[in-house]
């Protein structure tokens, strides 16, 4: 990546924010001061007269309607925490009717839990104090447009930054994609399902989950399998347990009984919210794993599920019932299959 840095590239820089809604050449800051208590009423246009927006209760607004071909680089966004499950995002390429990315912003940004949690990796930085960053590259080729929906009942705030080029994109490359997925609780003995709707060309490219122990005792024993073109019975890949798949082992005990946050470039728990006796009933944890060096690569089709596995009496293992919701990302050819309908804002909400 910092090689590329030193050679010139025929592309073109723009950004869209609220001062500059249309990512127009020489556009922004334009915005005029509006209403007697605006910070900015005593010096007027160009300072910081619009660097947010409101969006209305129960309503979709488009953050960015780009009507060229290029590449998205850089998101960043902030919203109030109470916002992250209710805030949807969605992402549309060239023609598309169905988005390529539907996700709760939280989720998106590996904070699911409605509580900040600081993430440090290469393609998703959350820093002080709630500044969302998505560093995925994102193609194009005729448009990309950008929502949001507001599910609650009141005008939310959001800032936001897109940063893009103009730029060819070359003929291979694939466009990206994000599913969110909740299973609350998960039925017994059954698998939970990351992705099953994948249908394409593409690889793999990460997981984000948020989960919720509502048993006591270890939850991570389960493996992740991944059916690759075709695959039915038996998947082609298995892991060997799940703290294993996120980078871990020995039940993120850095110390006996005490879960060891960590936030690393391809991997990381950056999250673990424990009971406090009185409201808080379950321990709850924040996890992703990137597939930056090694994206699983499908020519069909491809289905990703976990297990929810723990340990019962007499070392047998125990198929646990727990919160869990996801955020599937990979890149594939289009068209992609619609995604199963995202859950009502009950379904999502953190209770």
């Amino acid at each position: 990546m910092l090689d590329e840095l030193m050679f010139c590239k025929n592309a073109l820089t723009r950004s869209i924010c609220a001062e500059n809604p249309d990512g127009a050449k020489g556009g922004g800051a334009r915005a005029e001061v509006e209403g007697a208590e605006h910070g900015a009423r005593e010096l007027g246009k160009g300072w910081k007269a619009r660097p947010s927006i409101s969006v209305p209760p129960h309503s979709t607004v488009v953050l960015a309607d780009i009507r060229s071909m290029g590449i998205l680089r850089h998101l960043w966004m902030t919203c109030y925490p109470d916002t992250w499950r209710t805030f949807i995002l969605r992402f549309y390429w060239d023609q598309e009717t169905e988005p390529s990315v539907e996700v709760p912003i939280g989720d998106f940004f590996c904070n699911g839990w409605c509580e900040r949690s600081y993430v440090s990796s290469i393609p998703v930085a959350v820093n002080p104090a709630g500044g969302f960053n998505c560093y995925w590259s994102m193609p194009f080729r005729t448009a990309a447009r950008i929502t949001i929906e507001n599910l609650s009942r009141e005008a939310q705030t959001l800032f936001y930054q897109f940063d893009y080029e103009l730029t060819e994109v070359p003929e291979d490359a694939c466009y990206f994609h994000a599913m969110y997925r909740r299973t609350n609780p998960l039925p017994y003995k059954e698998e939970y399902v990351i992705a099953d709707r994948i249908v394409g060309r593409g690889h793999y490219v990460g997981t984000y989950m948020a989960w919720q122990a509502n048993q006591n005792g270890w939850w991570g024993e389960g493996e992740i399998k991944m059916y690759i073109d075709g695959d039915r019975e038996y998947p082609t890949i298995c892991g060997t347990g799940t703290e294993d798949y996120f980078g871990g082992a020995w039940n993120f005990e850095q110390v006996p009984g005490e879960y060891m946050v960590y936030s690393n470039l391809y991997s990381g728990m950056p999250q673990v919210i424990k009971p406090d006796g009185l409201y808080r009933a379950n321990t709850r944890f924040g996890l992703y794993r990137w597939h930056l060096t090694d994206p699983v690569r499908f020519s069909s089709d491809l289905k990703i599920t976990i297990q929810a596995l723990g340990w019962r009496s007499e070392g047998r293992f125990l198929p646990r019932q727990d919160d869990i919701a996801s955020v599937a990302f990979w890149y594939q050819t289009e068209p992609h299959r619609t995604f199963d309908p995202l859950p009502g804002k009950d379904a999502l909400e953190v209770i």
